[in-house]
């Protein structure tokens, strides 16, 4: 890059913006727009981005902004859109790659974990690859297949990846400017769910850095962990619980890989019992890690044993079945009170 200072350094320059109340999808169009002003090396790609705005609207209004050669549509050619995107990094751009749908990531999948994830150890760091793939994830939208997918693990799998979800609109601001600045490349899942979540976002002052995990509810008897969407569902399930007298903690690990631990086992060697929430199938999962993780490190901590709630192990079912494979706060608690039972 031709800067001399890092897009967080140029952007912390800009007086404070101060709080306002934004949907997730116009927090991540603002992060963007931050990111694209803060540097010419900057450019957005993707399927009808430009002048649509996106699906989902992300990007509206930034291609009139920033210009078609910042804001760019692309062909409907995942692969290549990556491809094309690997040989900017090279060229010290720092492109953001849109992939409109969860299930549509798969054709680029192999430039993604044989090409994307390795250049820099191929090169022994001397190459970096700053590219950030946004994929809209989960379930909840009733739309058909390839439409609601969660394919984090395939990606948390894959050495030389990073790997982050933000479940609010302040995380969503703060987390696309961390990835775009970070010289890794950074698969950036957006629960699509929660494009219409309203929340603060405060423009002047960064949270947490972006692999950091984040307590989001104190309690004292179980220890309720997710990501993405699911941290919603968690909140939901622990204002149930408090009501029937049971306090239960809430942790949105917010970076899949690395993943923050610290919180976590903090939380259950106070609390002894944790479940892990996900919509994803169970098996082989994000879940799987966590729990595995947790009883090896705080083992002699644990009341009761890691319980994983998630999606069946079974293809995404069309929209009228979703109700049923997702977890739902109904779920969770069945897991809170098989925990507190052993």
């Amino acid at each position: 890059m031709s800067e001399t200072r890092s897009l967080h350094e140029q952007s912390e320059t800009k007086p404070a913006a101060g709080v306002t109340t934004l949907p997730f999808s116009r927090a991540l169009n603002a992060g963007l727009r931050r990111a694209l002003a803060s540097s010419d090396r900057v450019l957005l790609m993707g399927e009808d981005i430009g002048r649509l705005g996106g699906v989902f609207r992300v990007t509206e209004g930034l291609q009139a902004e920033f210009g078609e050669r910042r804001v760019i549509d692309s062909p409907l050619a995942e692969s290549g859109l990556v491809g094309t995107a690997i040989g900017l990094a090279m060229a010290g751009f720092r492109p953001v790659v849109e992939i409109q749908f969860d299930g549509f990531v798969f054709p680029a999948f192999d430039q993604i974990t044989t090409q994307l994830a390795k250049l820099t150890n191929r090169h022994e760091g001397a190459l970096r690859m700053p590219v950030v793939i946004r994929i809209p994830y989960g379930g909840h939208i009733g739309a058909v297949e390839h439409h609601q997918e969660s394919p984090e693990a395939y990606f948390t799998h894959t050495a030389g990846l990073r790997v982050v979800s933000p479940s609010t609109p302040n995380d969503a601001y703060w987390m696309i400017q961390d990835a775009v600045d970070s010289d890794d490349p950074v698969i950036f899942l957006e629960p699509k769910s929660k494009y219409w979540l309203k929340g603060e976002v405060d423009q002047g002052a960064r949270a947490l850095p972006l692999h950091a995990s984040r307590v989001v509810r104190r309690g004292t008897d179980i220890t309720l962990v997710g990501h993405g969407a699911m941290v919603t569902t968690l909140l939901q399930a622990a204002a149930i619980a408090e009501s029937e007298g049971t306090s239960c903690e809430v942790i949105d690990v917010r970076s899949l890989s690395p993943l923050d631990y610290g919180p976590i086992l903090d939380s259950v060697r106070r609390t002894g019992r944790m479940v892990y929430a996900q919509e994803a199938p169970g098996f082989t999962s994000v879940g799987s890690e966590v729990a595995a993780t947790v009883m090896e490190q705080a083992f002699y901590a644990l009341e009761a044993p890691v319980i994983r709630v998630s999606g069946f192990d079974a293809p995404f079912p069309p929209a009228k079945l979703e109700g049923l494979y997702l977890p739902d706060a109904d779920r969770v608690l069945e897991a809170v009170d098989r925990a507190l039972a052993f």
